[in-house]
């Protein structure tokens, strides 16, 4: 009896898990959803249902396989045309076993004759975006340069969003086969194109491909001529920080904000190189915490850079920042030379910089490290100080560890540049060699708790201001029809007093 009672429930359980798999969509007809999305958008002129379309597409990119993007190409495209034959050829043969398609309701749907050409881009974003994600990188290459050269005939506002997404894959094609430099051109006459256009997400895409272009190869100088001469003023009600240059955007959902915080952190990285510290730290810092929690990868790059910004500038990171979740393996490295620099031990920090410079080099940070071993002399040197009263430049050589041919000389020159730069209170005996530390004074008693406090008011007030700025009132429809209201009866009671005041001088007279 028990036995047929659990027949039963497996049985029931089948079924309905059956039914469940029949209710639920396939992803072919998921993909024909989009293309009747982009046909409505299309003619009605509203460019977010494309955005739409396009953020449906990458959460499918995990299912599509070659005979499902075969099977929606027969759908959306003429077979036979030359879009189809171009686009097939890319793709690899079909396969009858992997098939995800409803034959049933395929040869219902006819294919579309004539497709829109906003449609047409689509399909070549999809094919794109699933030979990428096949690994099939050259033939990726050769399709997105044929999107390209389709992509600069057609000038419709409609065709922006899915521009801007071919621009993306066509430079990532070319960077994951090593061949960025070659479409440094491509991506200037683009930019042109898109300027003449009035493609406002199109200039600011190639903007940031054109930075992240030089960038790759260290061509930090002309990446900062080419932002000097391309950026405009970006609006404050956008929430960038007061001053930061940067395209006007379109008002587009989550566009505007994406495309900022990929330009803040190249031009942090710019302003990193070129040793204005305080800049990018506010830039890497601002696009570190304005990314969603989804974009962990671009997060942990930020952080990267911002750590080591932060201890040129002398500061300490504080703990948390490496504990982030996701981020404790990739931030390692960055927390083991912090501690370093902390400390102010020069033999650790050159065994963590030998220990990671592989990571340090694939991060591009090989170079900032090399301008760290200076602050870590400094911090060392200011342990000393307070340690001691009065220390040889022999000891003060030995305990920072200088491994040069003279170290006491080098230990000298080091010591007299920190009291000459006040990062220490002390003097220097020439004639004993020592170095003879200052008492140390009650800190009150200077201009410093003032400069702290003054800083921090002057954070608060900033934040308060940016926050104000951000906020969102509701349309002023009710006040204006009050105020309408108010202005009748004032004016009815304008004409009743004048109207009596005439009535009191035709009495008079």
């Amino acid at each position: 009896m028990t036995q047929d009672v659990e027949m039963k429930e497996q049985a029931a359980a089948a079924a309905a898990s059956n039914s469940v798999a029949s209710t639920a969509p396939s992803t072919l007809q998921q993909l024909k959803e989009i293309a009747s999305l982009i046909e409505t958008g299309t003619y009605a002129r509203e460019v977010r249902r494309i955005l739409r379309a396009v953020r449906l597409t990458i959460s499918l990119r995990k299912k599509l396989k070659a005979s499902l993007v075969h099977a929606f190409l027969n759908f959306s495209l003429l077979p036979g045309s030359e879009v189809h034959s171009r686009l097939s050829s890319f793709l690899p043969q079909e396969d009858d076993h992997d098939m995800d398609v409803d034959t049933a309701t395929s040869t219902i749907q006819a294919s579309v004759k004539h497709s829109s050409p906003e449609l047409e881009i689509y399909c070549y974003l999809l094919v794109l975006i699933y030979l990428i994600d096949q690994k099939r990188y050259n033939e990726a290459k050769a399709c997105s340069s044929a999107s390209i050269t389709r992509l600069k005939n057609l000038n419709r506002r409609t065709i922006d969003v899915l521009a801007a997404r071919l621009y993306f894959y066509y430079s990532l094609s070319y960077e994951l086969t090593g061949d960025l430099s070659d479409i440094r051109g491509t991506l200037l006459s683009l930019h042109r194109i898109a300027t003449l256009r009035h493609d406002e997400l199109g200039q600011e895409t190639l903007l940031n491909l054109l930075l992240r272009n030089y960038l790759h190869y260290n061509l930090y100088d002309q990446a900062e001529k080419l932002r000097t001469l391309l950026v405009l003023s970006w609006p404050e009600s956008s929430g960038a920080a007061v001053g930061t240059p940067m395209p006007k955007s379109i008002s587009v959902e989550g566009e505007e904000s994406t495309k900022l915080l990929e330009y803040l952190f190249y031009l942090g990285k710019i302003r990193t190189i070129q040793l204005e510290y305080t800049d990018a730290k506010e830039s890497l810092l601002q696009a570190s915490r304005k990314a969603p929690a989804s974009a962990l990868g671009f997060r942990v790059q930020c952080n990267k850079w911002a750590v080591i910004v932060r201890l040129l500038l002398g500061e300490i990171p504080e703990r948390t920042v490496f504990m982030q979740k996701g981020m404790e393996k990739a931030l390692r490295p960055y927390f083991e030379l912090t501690n370093a620099v902390r400390i102010g031990d020069l033999e650790l920090f050159k065994n963590i910089a030998e220990k990671f410079s592989a990571t340090f080099t694939s991060d591009g940070t090989h170079n900032l490290i090399v301008r760290l071993r200076h602050n870590v002399i400094r911090t060392g040197l200011r342990n000393i100080s307070i340690s001691y009263s009065r220390i040889s430049l022999a000891d003060v050589a030995k305990k920072l560890r200088l491994d040069s041919p003279n170290p006491v000389a080098d230990a000298e020159s080091i010591v007299s540049k920190a009291i000459r730069d006040s990062a220490i209170d002390a003097t220097l005996d020439h004639a004993n060699g020592w170095m003879v530390s200052k008492e140390t004074g009650d800190i009150y008693s200077t201009n410093e708790p003032q400069i702290a406090f003054n800083s921090r008011i002057a954070f608060c007030l900033n934040m308060h201001n940016e926050a104000v700025r951000a906020l969102c009132f509701p349309p002023n429809s009710d006040k204006e029809k009050e105020s309408a209201e108010k202005r009748r009866e004032r004016q009815q009671q304008e004409q009743e007093l004048a109207k009596h005041i005439a009535e009191e001088e035709d009495d008079d007279f």
